[in-house]
């Protein structure tokens, strides 16, 4: 069998979605990478803007400002088409190196959700669980309608996987 030829399917990890509470909604990915490596894409602005946002969706990330420090703040624009740019924003609460982010979604107001993501090494790989927590039922059933919810992040974390392995 040619080695080549097996590799690409070696790699390809299943990307879990699941609602586990009417406020929680939990997504979970083994990354082909060290917890190390895969932190710094998600803390590194030059690292996080190739691989977060799926490119089938045709949206371009304008800017990515990140203070990736307990307190700090992000803000992210996007922008699809001729529509007017769109950002999304929020403060960081925790973050402790190679293992958990947890940050705010602010531009949802109220009905903003909490994001935690825990990176766990394994034999060189890395499962990543990401958990929103939404202030009510209502606000994650209206996210899930919109479609603004991290519960399709199969393509970006597929994107994820592709970058790591370049590192």
């Amino acid at each position: 069998m040619d080695a080549t030829k097996s590799e690409p399917t070696a790699m390809k990890n299943r990307t879990t979605s699941e609602r586990k509470s009417a406020r929680e909604l939990v997504v979970t990915r083994t990354i082909n990478g060290p917890a190390r490596i895969v932190f710094e894409a998600w803390t590194k602005p030059e690292l996080f803007k190739q691989w977060w946002v799926p490119k089938s969706l045709g949206l371009t990330l304008l800017s990515c400002e990140m203070d990736v420090r307990a307190g700090g703040t992000y803000r992210l624009v996007f922008k699809h088409g001729a529509s007017e740019p769109m950002a999304f924003h929020g403060r960081y609460m925790e973050v402790t190196p190679h293992s958990r982010l947890v940050w705010t979604n602010e531009e949802g107001g109220e009905d903003g959700s909490v994001t935690t993501v825990t990176f766990e090494e394994k034999d060189g790989k890395t499962l990543v669980v990401l958990n929103d927590l939404y202030p009510s039922k209502e606000a994650l059933d209206a996210a899930i309608a919109s479609g603004s919810t991290s519960g399709d992040m199969n393509e970006t974390f597929e994107q994820l996987d592709e970058l790591i392995v370049t590192l």
